[in-house]
This record gives structure tokens, C-alpha cells and sequence, in this order.
């Protein structure tokens, strides 16, 4: 799941980026400027990444380590690396919590600091 979400972010797709989201507003993501609630917003926080002239780095993701919790329900926590070219303008942690929703993965929580 999460190399496809690169795959799509790397190609501009927004709307296949998103679609990795659990729909609603119990979707939350925890960033360093506070806490945002359902896919709508935060896709907002994204969109100028994925506007015409916005800065798109290359999304890729590192050391992912899978914790199942209960069935349908998983911890995923791994580095998320955004490159330029050959430089690496930002790496940093994530925490995933993970719910099968429609016969495939969706993320109902993201700690993206």
C-alpha cells in the first residue's frame, strides 16, 4: 500500500494519493502545526504541492516495520523521504494506524511529524 501511494504521488495523482484516506472525519493527521481531521482537509494541506508551479519532491518511503493489532487493523511506522533530484529535502517518522475498508487497506491515522 504504501509503495503505490508513492507511486501515485510521485506521478501527481492526488486523488489515487488520497484515496489511501478512511473516509470521514474520524480520519485524523497529526502534523508538527497541529491536528487535522478528514480526508477533505487534509487533502487541502496537500493540493498546493499538486498545483500547477507547486513544489513536488519525489515521495519515498523507508524501514517500514508492520504491527498487526487486531484482525483488519494494523501499525505501520516507517521514514517517509522527499527528494529533489539526488538530494533528500526531507525524511522524517511516520505512524500509521491502518483499517481494511472496502477489501483494502485505508489510513485512519497518520503521525506525520
Amino acid at each position: 500500500m504504501l509503495a503505490a501511494s508513492a507511486r501515485a504521488w510521485n506521478r501527481g495523482d492526488l486523488d489515487a494519493f488520497m484515496s489511501d484516506y478512511y473516509p470521514g472525519e474520524r480520519t485524523s493527521y497529526v502534523t508538527s502545526r497541529g491536528l487535522i481531521h478528514d480526508p477533505a482537509r487534509i487533502r487541502e494541506r496537500y493540493a498546493p504541492r499538486f498545483a500547477p508551479g507547486g513544489v513536488h519532491d519525489s515521495l519515498s518511503f523507508e524501514n517500514v516495520e508492520v504491527d498487526p493489532l487486531a484482525p483488519d487493523v494494523l501499525h505501520v511506522i516507517a521514514w517517509y523521504v522527499l527528494s529533489r533530484g539526488d538530494s533528500t529535502v526531507a525524511r522524517g517518522p511516520t505512524s500509521l494506524v491502518m483499517l481494511r475498508h472496502d477489501g483494502r487497506l485505508r489510513i485512519v491515522h497518520d503521525h506525520s511529524g
